[in-house]
């Protein structure tokens, strides 16, 4: 099928002369080919993946339609916009980790609040503690995790080596002072579907 497709596009720019065709219509990307140094099965994997995702979000809740975008690139995912808790940041982080073909995950989604600098400062302290802890800690791949706070409640997404990496990281957590809960969505690398290179 992969086969088929590369050839219909290669056909497709032989027709076209030296100019570069846009591949907004058959990928939805936007961008010309002759300028993406992705390969074209890399632009129809990630294309495949963007729209697998993108329906998923919507179908969770439709209110995600405006308030939440994301974007694939070499089987990399990239979410943006704002929810109204952390619990739905969870959700479409997970849900994004469970889309086939994924290597990795970054969610820059906000959660929408009102503004309290005093619990502001305190999260952002609670936060740092734990990154440095697992910075020191040389049995934690720290790269591999994304810690957010909210009013003294961890959350932590990531990829752990290691069932002991992913308790190692949950007990750091939970030492931290006026810690109130944390919520872990670490998943083995075992158990992700990662595309092999």
């Amino acid at each position: 099928m992969k086969i088929k497709i590369i050839l219909f596009f290669l056909l497709s720019l032989f027709l076209s002369g030296c100019v570069g065709v846009s591949s907004s219509g058959i990928f939805g990307t936007g961008v010309s080919v002759a300028l993406d140094p992705r390969t074209v099965g890399t632009q129809i994997d990630d294309s495949i993946m963007q729209k697998n995702l993108s329906a998923r979000i919507i179908l969770l809740d439709k209110k995600f339609l405006f308030s939440v975008k994301s974007k694939v690139l070499d089987g990399r995912i990239f979410l943006t916009g704002k929810v109204e808790n952390p619990e739905e940041k969870l959700k479409l982080t997970k849900m994004a980790w469970e889309t086939q073909g994924v290597r990795s995950v970054r969610n820059d989604i906000k959660v929408k609040e009102e503004f309290n600098f005093k619990q502001s400062a305190k999260d952002i302290l609670i936060t740092s503690q734990l990154r440095t802890a697992l910075i020191l800690d040389k049995g934690i791949k720290a790269t591999n995790y994304q810690i957010d706070t909210y009013k003294k409640k961890i959350y932590i997404y990531g990829i752990a080596i290691t069932v002991e990496e992913k308790n190692k990281v949950v007990d750091e957590a939970k030492k931290i002072l006026d810690v109130t809960d944390v919520v872990a969505s670490i998943l083995l690398v075992e158990d992700l579907r990662i595309q092999k290179n």
